[in-house]
């Protein structure tokens, strides 16, 4: 029997027969080796777009670019606000009331002077032209001229708009704050006593109207014990930008802010405390744990971050909604913004005051909205992919 020799310098020698072929090097016939490194190459290669080991699985799909998901969130706020604006003069002038009989009230005018009156505000077209010509108004930025302050509806907006800003940002920033921390403490030290205190206050805060909670503290902190100004911005004579001015405006910013904290902290908390549940039996946190990581450690870098996404919609609604709820706290501590223009607007009827306001109010509750959703979309893979 005989063995067969290995030739070592067999591998050297190219194959020169046309009937020869070699399975490492003929393209017609690739050896199962080379087919694995062309298939490894083209997964390794960043050109190849359909490439499953190369493709960011962060990033949308194809057609799901976020030009096109962000012009279709774009679309909805615009359908939304067109519909504000229809609703927005329609549904106040079903109020009862006719704010030139209002002013006629006020002072004596003859038919004719009233009459004279209605054909100024342009109450005697017909509805249809009316409406155009707020449709006008808005588009060119004239809301109109308002009946009781006899001025400007945009310019009365701007003069109003910053006292709520003030107002609404403190508050916003205090509730944000105040409820995202306790939540995520109450949630990681869950049946506690801290968590018992801190989720039953928040359900009665949450339970308890703005302008009752602030007719409350206004009859104790600023009745009975005169610890606290009960109304207005700033003392009349105080300049707001001098140091004695700055002071007395948080003075006066004190009471209405507690109330609006008071109510939107709780929601925060509770929301904040309900994601954070859900992530704690996760596996990713027991791996956290299992290389060692402290339990703050776990959960300020790894479980928090997780919990805060379906938050983060939740902060910028109710962002929005802080400023249009803003008009009774506003008119209980007769603060000079929005909310207290808005509620003597109400009173007159002031028609293209109420319009402006509404208008006004409902933009900024779209746009919260819409940022939301685009935040949103940066924050969670799951919705780029979607």
């Amino acid at each position: 029997m005989s063995t067969p020799t290995h030739d070592p310098h067999s591998g050297d020698r190219p194959d020169r027969g046309p009937g020869t072929s070699n399975p490492g090097t003929d393209p017609t016939n690739p050896s199962p080796a080379s087919a694995r490194g062309s298939a490894a190459t083209a997964d390794a290669d960043p050109a190849n777009p359909a490439n499953p080991a190369t493709a960011d699985m962060d990033e949308p799909p194809a057609g799901g670019s976020f030009t096109r998901y962000f012009l279709r969130k774009l679309g909805g706020a615009a359908t939304s606000m067109v519909l504000v604006i229809v609703l927005g003069f329609f549904a106040f002038r079903m109020l009862p009331g006719d704010p030139v009989l209002k002013i006629a009230k006020e002072r004596p005018m003859s038919p004719a002077q009233i009459a004279e009156l209605r054909s100024q505000y342009g109450l005697d077209k017909p509805v249809i032209v009316q409406f155009w010509d707020y449709l006008v108004g808005i588009v060119t930025g004239d809301l109109g001229e308002s009946y009781v302050y006899r001025k400007s509806v945009s310019a009365l907006i701007g003069e109003y708009l910053g006292p709520t800003l003030l107002l609404t940002a403190t508050a916003a920033v205090i509730a944000i704050v105040l409820g995202l921390w306790l939540g995520q403490i109450s949630a990681w030290r869950r049946n506690s006593l801290f968590d018992k205190l801190a989720s039953s206050t928040s359900l009665i805060f949450w339970s308890v109207p703005t302008f009752w909670l602030g007719l409350i503290l206004l009859m104790i902190f600023g009745g009975t014990l005169q610890w606290l100004p009960t109304g207005g911005m700033i003392t009349p004579g105080l300049d707001p930008w001098s140091p004695a001015g700055i002071i007395d405006v948080i003075k006066h910013l004190i009471l209405p802010v507690i109330s609006l904290v008071a109510v939107v902290y709780a929601q925060f908390l509770m929301i904040m405390r309900a994601s954070l549940l859900e992530e704690m039996n996760e596996d990713y946190l027991t791996t956290a744990r299992a290389k060692g990581l402290t339990e703050d450690e776990v959960r300020r870098r790894h479980a928090v971050p997780n919990a805060l996404l379906p938050t983060v919609t939740v902060v910028f609604l109710h962002i929005g909604g802080l400023i249009a709820g803003a008009v009774t706290v506003e008119a209980v501590f007769s603060w000079p913004g929005l909310g207290k223009l808005t509620f003597e607007a109400i009173r007159g009827p002031d028609l293209p005051l109420l319009q402006g306001t509404f208008v006004v109010f409902s933009a900024i509750i779209i746009v919260m909205n819409l940022a939301a959703d685009i935040v949103y979309r940066f924050l969670d893979p799951r919705v780029r992919r979607a």
